[in-house]
């Protein structure tokens, strides 16, 4: 078996006992390195490309930002035929008091308001936000290794 099926399977099983405040941990670690990745992102206020060799543009939109939250969206851009698609898509609130960054939905999956309309369902509620969060951890990794850099543009379309 290779290195990475085994790095996979083992990711697929990260499930820690104290889950809730495992994911606090988790947020507030990928708060730090989304400004790690783009130190500029809590000034931002349309969109930024970054950009690193041999790698896929990355992207970021501002869709939202009030005096204690920020909603962005971070993808990929990759060019198929002609067309562009975005994958994955991720929908993030950071919070900026508690310094914090949670996933909220992402292009394969609903909101957590969509897909839990029963509150009763905490614990499915808990793996689901654990998942999403522990996914965007792993990516933002992936994106500091390859060192992307940012430049800012106050008009989204123009990257489109």
């Amino acid at each position: 078996m290779l290195v990475i099926e085994k790095i996979n399977i083992t990711m697929s099983y990260v499930n820690p006992v104290n889950k809730s405040f495992c994911l606090e941990q988790v947020c507030a670690s990928n708060f730090q390195k989304l400004l790690k990745l783009m130190p500029e992102l809590l000034a931002l206020k349309a969109a930024a490309v970054g950009v690193a060799i041999n790698n896929t543009p990355l992207h970021i939109r501002v869709i939202e930002n009030t005096p204690y939250t920020m909603m962005i969206e971070l993808n990929h851009c990759f060019n198929q035929n002609d067309d562009e698609y975005f994958e994955p898509a991720v929908k993030i609130r950071l919070y900026l008091d508690a310094q914090l960054a949670e996933v909220m939905s992402d292009q394969a999956h609903s909101s957590i308001a969509v897909a839990f309309k029963d509150k009763g369902l905490s614990k499915d509620i808990m793996n689901y936000k654990w998942r999403l969060n522990y996914f965007l951890q792993k990516w933002l990794d992936h994106c500091l290794k390859k060192d992307y850099q940012f430049s800012v543009t106050t008009d989204y379309a123009a990257l489109i």
